[in-house]
């Protein structure tokens, strides 16, 4: 039997506890170790599972699955992933393999950044349109605050029967731009999530075990140093895309649009700020793995209210440490 099994985001002990009964029965445990990571170590997990750990990185994962897959059929083997097996990175070839290979495969879930990311606020209940005072709205929530517009609340109330919906649009992932190399594509997305009220989740890039061209070309396993990108690399590379669009005669996205960043969400030590594009770009959120929301520009009183929890001061000129929690 393969197992596949989400680690989720925090530490060691984030692992449920059917995962850890399974990890501590299967013969070989994989850890998969290029697509997210949690805030410590291999060791620190080997000690609280009781198990030795094979780590697998993409190379491994993507062309030499048989080696994983080994025995698979007679005993038990562990994929271990961080978040999700199938939250922001499917594992589907996988489980391909295994099914054309005869092999049962089970999943046992955990929690991922792709549901986590609530935790700053932005979710809620879309109801009925009806008569509502904005700007009152946003003076009572935070003082008035300048970040905080009247544009950027949606005119609605919450009712009790209403059905529950996740605001947030298609997720889309923003990578290292190189000097040849400065992909905008993804935008599209954004402007249509904005377009429809919708919030999106922006998965930032991770650099583990790449190599520079020139070894990539001379074929020497010579490896970089792990890059992991920050909210203010992000917040940088959309402003210049924004400035792009503007050129084009579009805006869908302003240095001024509420955006939020969040820092090893699920740790003892997660970090949220929220406040304007530009601000992004130099606010202090520590280290990796980060992630970052453009928000819809219709966003509920309710949802604004948790947001000025994690507010920016207005006055920051330079960078700024935000306490999440």
């Amino acid at each position: 039997m393969l197992y596949l099994i989400g680690l989720g985001l925090g530490d060691a002990k984030d692992i449920t506890v059917k995962g850890l009964e399974v990890v501590r029965r299967c013969s070989r445990v994989y850890l998969e170790a290029y697509t997210s990571v949690l805030t410590v170590g291999k060791e620190a997990l080997e000690e609280f599972y009781g198990r030795k750990l094979v780590v697998a990185d993409r190379e491994e994962v993507e062309q030499e699955a048989d080696n994983i897959l080994k025995d698979a059929d007679i005993s038990d083997v562990a994929f271990l992933v961080v978040g999700d097996p199938f939250g922001a990175t499917t594992h589907s070839d996988l489980v391909l393999r295994a099914t054309k290979l005869g092999i049962p495969y089970r999943v046992i879930h955990n929690a991922s950044i792709m549901n986590a990311v609530g935790c700053c606020g932005l979710q809620g209940k879309q109801t009925h349109p009806s008569s509502h005072d904005s700007s009152k709205e946003m003076r009572r929530v935070n003082g008035g605050n300048p970040f905080m517009k009247p544009s950027d609340l949606v005119r609605t109330h919450y009712h009790e029967n209403s059905m529950e919906l996740y605001k947030f649009g298609e997720t889309v992932s923003i990578v290292f731009w190189t000097d040849t190399w400065r992909p905008e594509s993804f935008f599209d997305k954004v402007k249509k999530n904005r377009q429809n009220g919708m919030h999106t989740l922006c998965l930032l890039d991770i650099k583990v075990k790449e190599q520079s061209l020139e070894n990539l070309i001379k074929g020497r396993k010579i490896y970089e140093p792990p890059r992991y990108m920050s909210v203010n690399q992000a917040a940088q590379q959309l402003l210049e895309i924004v400035q792009n669009q503007r050129i084009r005669g579009e805006e869908p996205v302003t240095e001024e649009t509420l955006c939020v960043g969040l820092a090893r969400v699920g740790a003892d030590d997660q970090k949220i700020a929220a406040g304007t594009l530009r601000q992004m770009c130099t606010v202090d959120l520590g280290e990796p793995l980060h992630s970052l929301i453009i928000t819809g520009g219709s966003i509920h009183p309710m949802e604004m209210e948790m947001l000025s929890l994690f507010s920016i001061p207005e006055n920051s000129s330079e960078s700024q440490s935000i306490n999440g929690l």
